[in-house]
């Protein structure tokens, strides 16, 4: 009775011990695949509920598993090496291709941050705030938070903001889908010949595996000081966060679907549409809670995109970077980081500016900077005196090229199918 006792209390000790280890490395991976649903990919997953209900479940799945295997390889580098993705790109490959990337990321990023504000806007409008109040005042939020805090506390905000997600799958319930027709084509594959099913095909990839994620994550998994020891609980923060994601994903598909779909409403053109189109249908209820997870995406992304962007700069560039560092330490990151909060919040107040446009530069801009981010994980992440023996072996190689190489020919053809109907 006594031995059993003791293995008992000493199995809660051990599971104990585990889940407080992973509690304190959980953030990077969590918020990075979360911060992925902002209005941008909010706009896509309902547009592809809307018009095709539930026939694009299935690439859920095969995108889940496309967008585990980058981020892993993200946040193993920042684990083994220490070092942020654009350090170990200039290292490795010097300050020209380093200077290129970052100008095409800086573009790409900086028409995204307009989007978060833009649907920071829309979404306080369902509540009748107009943006010139709205849209000010989050950005006054979001630099504060982000400047005036430090690593810690700001990543607990942003795990809270991350919860508020789960409005999505609410939203989804009380839309009253059909489950079973959900759950067959989430599982079997709906294929069509139709161009518009194939360009959806490749918003929803382009918008879930996007070139800032893994600079932020590495970034993150670095400033929060993780490396090989804790690198095993990482990597289930990192999966965790990446099949959450797609979760909340499939729950606005599905209440979009279920509601939009199948009352003829057309295409969404805009950021709140779905949470207007669904107060008739589905109840006020579930249009508040599809509007309150709008603005949520909105101030997240809106904080952590620019925050992205200026680690990514300021690390390929040399200069100090991360919100653990006082203003005057970091002068470069913070200047950065401001301007682009302010810019991205000054645009969005133009008067009658062509927003959807801005957004699908920016994907375009995003499909041409994605190869090149990929290619470069791989080529660093094989370099044995960088990983010595966390570098991938063969089976990770197959499966990391083999996404490489898929999500190569989406890029190319996200571009030119934004070319040719642009």
């Amino acid at each position: 009775m006594i031995q059993t006792a003791l293995r008992r209390k000493s199995s809660f000790a051990f599971i104990s011990a585990r889940l407080l280890a992973f509690l304190a490395v959980l953030g990077p991976g969590f918020i990075t695949a979360n911060v992925d649903n902002d209005p941008g990919g909010i706009l896509t997953y309902s547009n592809a509920g809307a018009q095709f209900g539930y026939r694009l479940l299935w690439t859920l799945i095969p995108t889940t598993i496309a967008l585990i295997v980058v981020q892993e390889m993200a946040a193993r580098m920042g684990a083994i090496t220490g070092k942020g993705l654009s350090d170990l790109i200039r290292e490795e490959f010097g300050l020209r291709a380093t200077f290129f990337t970052m100008l095409v990321l800086g573009c790409a990023d900086f028409f995204n941050i307009v989007s978060e504000f833009a649907g920071l806007a829309s979404g306080m409008g369902i509540f009748g705030l107009t943006k010139y109040i709205a849209v000010p005042v989050g950005a006054v939020l979001v630099w504060t938070v982000v400047v005036r805090g430090r690593y810690r506390p700001v990543e607990r905000i942003l795990l809270v903001a991350s919860v508020v997600y789960f409005a999505y799958p609410i939203s989804a319930f009380l839309a009253k889908p059909d489950w079973n027709a959900a759950l067959k084509q989430t599982f079997v594959p709906t294929l069509s010949h139709d161009p518009a099913y194939l360009v959806v095909i490749i918003g929803l990839i382009g918008t879930t595996i996007t070139p800032w994620m893994q600079f932020y994550l590495q970034a993150a998994v670095v400033e929060k000081g993780i490396d090989q020891r804790q690198y095993s609980l990482c990597r289930l923060d990192v999966v965790t966060g990446c099949i959450i994601t797609d979760v909340v994903a499939f729950f606005i598909v599905v209440a979009c679907g279920a509601k939009i779909y199948y009352s003829g409403h057309p295409e969404m053109t805009d950021f709140a549409e779905a949470a207007v189109a669904l107060r008739p249908l589905a109840g006020r209820f579930a249009s508040v809670l599809f509007a309150v997870g709008l603005i949520n995406a909105s101030v997240l992304s809106a904080a952590i995109l620019p925050l992205a962007t200026s680690y990514n700069i300021c690390e390929g560039l040399g200069f100090e970077s991360g919100v653990n560092k006082r203003f005057s330490e970091a002068p470069i990151f913070y200047w950065l980081y401001t301007l682009l909060v302010g810019g991205g919040a000054a645009v969005v107040l133009i008067p009658r500016l062509p927003l959807l446009k801005l957004i699908l530069y920016s994907q375009v801009a995003n499909g041409i900077l994605l190869p090149f981010v990929l290619v470069y994980m791989l080529l660093l992440i094989n370099r044995s005196r960088l990983m010595g023996a966390y570098k991938n072996n063969w089976w990770q190689n197959v499966i990391a090229w083999g996404t490489a190489g898929t999500m190569i020919a989406l890029a190319t053809a996200m571009v030119y199918t934004s070319i040719a109907g642009g």
